[in-house]
């Protein structure tokens, strides 16, 4: 792991940029005498990890005291990406816009996408659990539930997972969210344009968690309430620290 840049920013927060071979990151850490619990913060896989929604809750939770990491995963973010996955990227969009079946597309691209994306953020969890700042347990955050579900199932390492906006799932993930053990915290947008709300609640449903909350506020997809982000590191802050 390379850091490429450091900034100290005005709320305390250390932010900086790394490379782990062809994957770029970011790490956000306070200084603290302990080793910091760490949090994977995944952004939608259309988005760059600079999102300034993202960064804005990696800001928040790192100030709990919290070690918080995104990175651009292949074809993800501002990583290249194949004239294929811009052509799917394309009519899916279209689909949705004018109000058709999306399921196919959907799933020959977010499910070869999901697949890819695992093993590198396999390799950077690696990578940021040798850190001296950083000692576990380690969660998972973030839009992208399918990702999310999948590293839970992967990964025994993550100990606790809040997932956004679940409506549209690949079926490999529907089917592997029976086996995702985990305590959750699942955020649902009652009027998510993007997200169909039944889909998201069947995928709530299908969680084998014993302990699993679902937060459901009114408004679209953009629309989550400031608030959830307290809440959100309350629910880390009882399984992780």
């Amino acid at each position: 792991m390379h850091f490429t840049s450091e900034e100290r920013l005005d709320d305390g927060v250390l932010e900086r940029r790394f490379t782990l071979g062809e994957i770029p990151g970011t790490l956000w850490t306070t200084p603290g005498s302990a080793p910091a619990p760490l949090i994977l913060m995944a952004h939608n896989n259309g988005l760059p990890m600079a999102d300034p929604r993202l960064v804005a809750r990696a800001r928040y939770t790192a100030a709990r005291g919290y070690a918080v990491a995104t990175i651009d995963a292949a074809g993800c973010g501002e990583r290249p990406r194949s004239a294929a996955d811009e052509q799917a990227r394309a009519d899916l969009r279209r689909a949705m816009q004018a109000g058709e079946p999306v399921d196919e597309i959907f799933e020959s691209f977010i499910g070869p996408l999901v697949e890819n994306a695992v093993p590198e953020w396999q390799t950077t969890l690696d990578a940021l659990l040798e850190l001296p700042e950083i000692g576990g347990p380690v969660g998972y955050s973030g839009g992208w539930t399918a990702l999310g579900i999948r590293l839970a199932v992967a990964e025994p390492r993550i100990a606790a997972a809040g997932f956004f906006a679940g409506g549209f799932v690949p079926r490999a993930q529907r089917e592997e969210a029976r086996q995702v053990t985990i305590p959750l915290l699942f955020l649902l947008q009652w009027d998510d344009e993007g997200n169909p709300r039944q889909r998201a609640l069947d995928l709530f449903d299908s969680f084998g968690s014993k302990e699993k909350t679902l937060h459901a506020n009114l408004g679209g997809h953009t629309g989550t309430p400031y608030f959830e982000l307290e809440d959100g590191c309350r629910f880390l802050d009882r399984h992780l620290k």
